[in-house]
């Protein structure tokens, strides 16, 4: 387990910032099916990963990507109460792009949840329009590890290690998180042992 002093600053650039807004849009765009489906006329977490995604194509962070932040957790909430809870999580992966943005470069294990929150909403999201299907949600998180480039995990690994808590949200980026900070050959190796994987010749 990676110990940090939270008092200390982790090294990020600009570039590395906009590839994790990258990284959390990819994750979180497939989800919006979901909510949009329930709310066709709501364009508020559509509008914060559009925002998270200018912004990761070079554009200005700016109070624009903020607003559009706390406007997809406005609909979350929303859907939440509303019943719609995979809406809601998909609401709250867009939210989750748009927040990636304001990645801080102080070693507290909250700041994960600006690198993965969105993946683990995303997966949150499908497992609960599978109905409640953990396996969906399982390979969804495998699907996300997939997406993460090295500088995705480089960045990750300057930070400790996900935090505990936040339900079955938690545990997915929980998961995520420790794929992502495992070494390429233990993952291949674990991928051989795993039922259907590949095997050595």
């Amino acid at each position: 387990m990676m110990a940090a002093d939270e008092n200390l600053t982790i090294e990020l650039n600009m570039a590395e910032l906009r590839e994790i807004a990258g990284y959390a849009v990819a994750c979180a765009e497939p989800a919006l099916a979901i909510f949009e489906r329930e709310r066709p006329d709501d364009r508020r977490p559509r509008a914060a990963i559009d925002a998270a995604q200018a912004f990761a194509d070079g554009a200005k962070r700016t109070k624009v990507i903020r607003d559009n932040a706390w406007a997809a957790h406005r609909a979350a909430q929303e859907t939440r109460d509303a019943g719609q809870a995979a809406a809601s999580d998909a609401a709250r992966a867009a939210l989750g792009a748009a927040s990636a943005a304001f990645l801080h470069p102080l070693a507290k294990a909250t700041q994960v949840v600006h690198i993965l929150g969105s993946a683990a909403h995303a997966a949150r999201a499908f497992e609960l329009d599978a109905g409640d299907d953990r396996d969906v949600g399982a390979d969804y998180i495998e699907k996300a590890r997939g997406l993460a480039g090295p500088t995705v995990v480089s960045v990750l690994t300057r930070y400790p290690n996900a935090p505990s808590g936040r339900g079955r949200v938690g545990e997915l980026m929980r998961r995520l998180d420790a794929s992502l900070r495992q070494p390429a050959t233990d993952r291949r190796r674990a991928e051989q042992r795993r039922p259907g994987g590949s095997r050595p010749c």
